[in-house]
């Protein structure tokens, strides 16, 4: 525990380093995809899925993934494999966009 606070205490010092920021931003935008699907979920009084869980889930991914490739920690790059799924889930949100835009212009 002590060490824990060793290292917290060292973030905190004045030794600013931009790559801790940029894995606790991807880190934040990974977790705001849940509390934006929970918030929506609630609203809706169903389970669902909103369009930016997808871009919260693919930016924070890869802000992560920039990090872990940084640190050459091979844990946090292979977790962050999902960032496939997001890519797909966004390609499908845009081809179903032009459909509909299709579709209501008769092109």
């Amino acid at each position: 525990m002590s060490q824990l606070l060793q290292h917290i205490q060292a973030w905190f010092s004045g030794s600013f380093d931009p790559w801790i920021v940029l894995g606790l931003t991807g880190q934040a935008l990974f977790t705001m995809r849940f509390l934006y699907q929970w918030l929506h979920s609630e609203r809706a009084k169903q389970s669902i899925v909103p369009e930016a869980f997808w871009y919260f889930s693919l930016t924070g991914s890869l802000l992560v993934l920039i990090y872990a490739i940084h640190k050459l920690d091979p844990v946090f790059i292979l977790g962050q494999a999902g960032i496939i799924v997001y890519i797909r889930n966004i390609q499908l949100i845009w081809r179903k966009k032009r459909q509909d835009q299709a579709a209501k212009t008769g092109g």
